[in-house]
């Protein structure tokens, strides 16, 4: 009688705990959708001054004057506003991974108000930065503000972070399901029922208070795009491998842009970005249209039957430009960047192949929204995430099958040719791996087995365990088990890892390869 209470009051204290969770994915997910659709208001709102800044400029050059004085301005705001919290450059996924990961311990609150005005500042100011990753930033440091006022523990405050993380980008891209995909594939990396369900709350209402704000049409609206047929498959695969490619050599020179800056030695590393500040003003002067993020760069190609040589110099353009803005350290991301570039070469691979396969310019917008999906998917090794992504963007759930196809090519290959994903690689420049004493604080983390994998069929004492960690319990099918040496682990288990709180991101690297799948 004794044991059947206990296992009621266990069963009640877990269902209660999951309300409480999604309870708190909801509130994040209001905060976070409210935070990111003001931050998608403010950029556009002063984003379209600056292109008629442009405008006005190129009818009367001298106005060229007073806007060099206030690039030069500019980027005195932003380099103190970095210099003062170094946490607000880039993207900031990279710095939630680290957050979540137990390598990075940040300031919420500092990172929250000095990204969103500095991020503002920067994205709308025309360079080529997206304004996608800071949403995720921002929603991960309200997810952590929330934990921190509700005086929530350290398995709540990661929970609350992935959460957040997902909400800001279903606010960014009008993306429920691509914020919760992103947050297992890309930042957790396993699969939690508690952050699946407190991600899904969040990311649900973050949507929905951002549909308040922009409407129900999807992002990159095209109308109706036609299936492509079976017979023109062939060049799904082609086309898959020139992204994965294409992702490779995207990440290679995104990876070698502090080598380039770092050349600059008179000028300090907060003021980098003089150099994007100053050089897009031509840009803007002759190619308005192209400033930004890559949203307007999306539609152009898509409205306008460009030549080759033109996309060819939209291609070169935003590739280089990209790599300006964003290694110049300035708060803004290449999740829009990534996908406009994919949308570029799309169209330009459909202008090269279709005559010579007579095939109908109108499947020109398929390829267009593949190369968005295959770009991100061999950069950012998240398939899964990139199909999902497009589909919601774009509003069009017959692409899914095509989107998948290139997806998985694109990954392949640039897996295939050990490309790392783009953000553990730039969150690895953050932190290199460092072993830690085991003394003061501990914490337990949960780490899955996949099928396939070295530790799947392997007994505990067979595994090469990183010092400084005890396996303390595995949970298997609902139930705990203590493990001994000659204890048989099998794929779908959950190791209980003991450790240091700051040797959580050593431990989880070291056993990565044991346990994803082997292939």
């Amino acid at each position: 009688m004794k044991v059947t209470e206990h296992k009621s009051y266990v069963t009640t204290y877990f269902d209660r705990s999951k309300i409480y969770f999604i309870g708190k994915g909801i509130l994040v997910g209001l905060l976070a959708g409210l935070g990111v659709s003001l931050f998608r208001v403010a950029i556009e709102e002063l984003f379209t001054l600056v292109k008629k800044a442009y405008y006005l400029m190129a009818i009367d050059p001298i106005l060229i004057i007073p806007w060099i004085i206030i690039s030069l301005f500019l980027c005195l705001i932003l380099g103190y506003a970095i210099k003062s919290e170094p946490y607000i450059k880039g993207s900031g996924i990279p710095q939630v991974e680290g957050q979540i990961a137990g390598v990075l311990s940040i300031n919420w609150f500092s990172v929250l108000w000095k990204k969103f005005l500095a991020g503002v500042l920067a994205i709308s100011s025309g360079l080529f930065l997206g304004r996608e990753g800071p949403s995720i930033q921002l929603g991960a440091s309200i997810g952590q503000g929330v934990n921190y006022a509700l005086k929530g523990n350290t398995m709540s405050k990661k929970v609350l972070l992935a959460s957040g993380s997902g909400a800001g980008l279903a606010a960014a891209f009008n993306a429920p399901f691509a914020g919760l995909l992103f947050v297992l594939e890309e930042i957790q990396h396993n699969f939690s029922p508690i952050v699946l369900l407190t991600t899904l709350s969040a990311t649900t209402t973050a949507n929905f208070v951002s549909l308040h704000f922009f409407g129900l049409t999807p992002i990159l609206s095209f109308g109706q795009i036609e299936r492509l047929p079976l017979s023109h498959y062939g060049l799904l695969l082609l086309f898959g491998i020139l992204l994965g490619l294409a992702g490779v050599l995207y990440s290679k020179a995104l990876l070698w842009m502090p080598t380039f800056y770092g050349a600059l030695k008179k000028i300090p590393a907060h003021y980098y970005s003089i150099i994007p500040l100053l050089l897009v003003i031509p840009i803007g002067l002759m190619w308005p249209n192209l400033l930004g993020g890559g949203s307007d760069t999306i539609f152009l190609v898509a409205q306008n039957n460009l030549t080759f040589l033109v996309l060819i110099g939209i291609v070169s353009l935003r590739f280089v430009f990209s790599m300006i803005s964003y290694g110049s350290g300035l708060p803004g991301g290449i999740f829009l960047p990534i996908l406009s570039l994919g949308a570029v070469l799309g169209t330009l691979f459909a202008t090269a192949i279709f005559p010579i396969f007579s095939i109908d310019m109108s499947f020109k917008l398929n390829f267009l929204v593949l190369g968005m999906a295959g770009l991100f998917s061999a950069i950012g090794k998240a398939p899964l995430t990139a199909c999902i992504l497009i589909t919601e963007m774009v509003g069009d759930f017959k692409q899914l099958m095509t989107i998948a196809v290139v997806s998985l090519v694109a990954y392949l290959v640039s897996d295939l040719l050990g490309t790392e994903p783009i953000y553990e690689a730039l969150l690895s420049r953050m932190i290199p791996t460092q072993e830690t004493d085991i003394s003061g604080s501990k914490e337990i983390i949960e780490l899955s087995i996949h099928t396939g994998s070295y530790l799947d069929g392997s007994m505990i004492k067979e595994a090469k365990w990183p010092k400084d960690c005890l396996v303390a319990s595995i949970t298997r099918g609902g139930k705990e088990i203590i493990p001994r040496g000659d204890t048989l682990l099998l794929a779908g288990d959950t190791l209980n890892i003991l450790t240091h709180e700051n040797n959580v991101g050593y431990i989880k690297e070291r056993l990565a390869p044991q346990l994803h799948d082997l292939a």
